[in-house]
């Protein structure tokens, strides 16, 4: 078994709005960046693979057993976008609930978090800032080991130091091959830091699946003079500014060298993402 979530044409259909056919891995000990815009369906897609909704089609696969199976819940931690503890708990009291829960909980673990995040043992959640919150939240989720976190906007609303000490704990956490992360997020920078693969949804349709290196090494920006003329085999969108039209390319070296009037610079994940989403598409991928 070599991918921790393995999603085959996964469907579900609510008013206005059909997750359609979306397939994905999560490969084993890989941080995969999920990301889209606001409704694309990230959060539904993960409440999918923890069958929180139910689908209409397709299949699911966590650690090689169906999504289905109650076994794999132990081997999961997840983390949303709000701490949903109870805020007249403690984190003593989360320790004494989860221990209940999950059979491998650590305590001893946990208490490392608590000191690593200096999280107050005692003091009442509703005390904690909102960073300070994820971090319980967090550290509860990593304190049963499991083998795979599945974050949905985890790191949405927190300040830089904050986000990048949680980026830091998901690199620790998969140094171990046999675990993953799969992090949807809509801070696209948070994902180009860390990510080994990215996913692009886009109105309930996967848009590509693909390497972070490969993207941001091969893919480009070629910006044109409005009278320069681009073949649509070596686009993939097309975004009309005011002064010139902007290419998303795949090659930006070819581009280049192809297009010596035009300017070929790299693109970012944000650069990538908007242009499929707010793009003209010129050809079929």
């Amino acid at each position: 078994m070599d991918n921790s979530i393995s999603v085959r044409d996964l469907c579900k259909r609510f008013d206005g709005f059909t997750l359609d056919n979306v397939s994905f891995q999560v490969p084993k000990g890989r941080i995969v960046g999920f990301i889209g815009e606001n409704g694309a369906g990230k959060s539904t897609t993960i409440n999918l693979i923890l069958n929180e909704l139910k689908k209409d089609g397709g299949a699911v696969e966590i650690l090689g057993r169906d999504h289905t199976d109650p076994a794999v819940r132990s081997d999961v931690g997840v983390v949303f976008d709000a701490c949903n503890f109870p805020e007249v708990f403690t984190a003593r009291d989360v320790a004494k609930i989860f221990s209940g829960i999950y059979p491998a909980w650590d305590g001893g673990l946990f208490q490392e978090y608590l000191k690593r995040f200096s999280l107050p043992e005692r003091q009442r959640i509703k005390s904690y800032s909102k960073g300070m919150k994820m971090k319980l939240a967090i550290a509860g989720a990593l304190s049963h080991r499991p083998k795979l976190l599945i974050l949905d906007e985890a790191t949405a609303g927190l300040d830089p130091v904050i986000r990048d000490e949680i980026l830091d704990i998901l690199l620790d956490f998969i140094q171990d091959e046999d675990h993953a992360v799969f992090f949807s997020s809509h801070i696209t920078s948070d994902i180009q830091k860390i990510a080994d693969y990215v996913v692009l949804i886009h109105q309930g349709r996967i848009i590509f699946e693909e390497e972070k290196d490969v993207l941001l090494d091969q893919y480009g920006i070629l910006r044109c003079g409005k009278g320069t003329e681009v073949e649509p085999e070596d686009v993939i969108v097309r975004r009309e500014t005011s002064v010139s039209t902007e290419y998303l390319v795949r090659d930006r070296r070819a581009a280049g060298k192809k297009y010596p009037k035009a300017v070929a610079d790299p693109a970012s994940l944000e650069d990538i993402m908007l242009f499929y989403i707010k793009g003209e598409e010129t050809c079929e991928e």
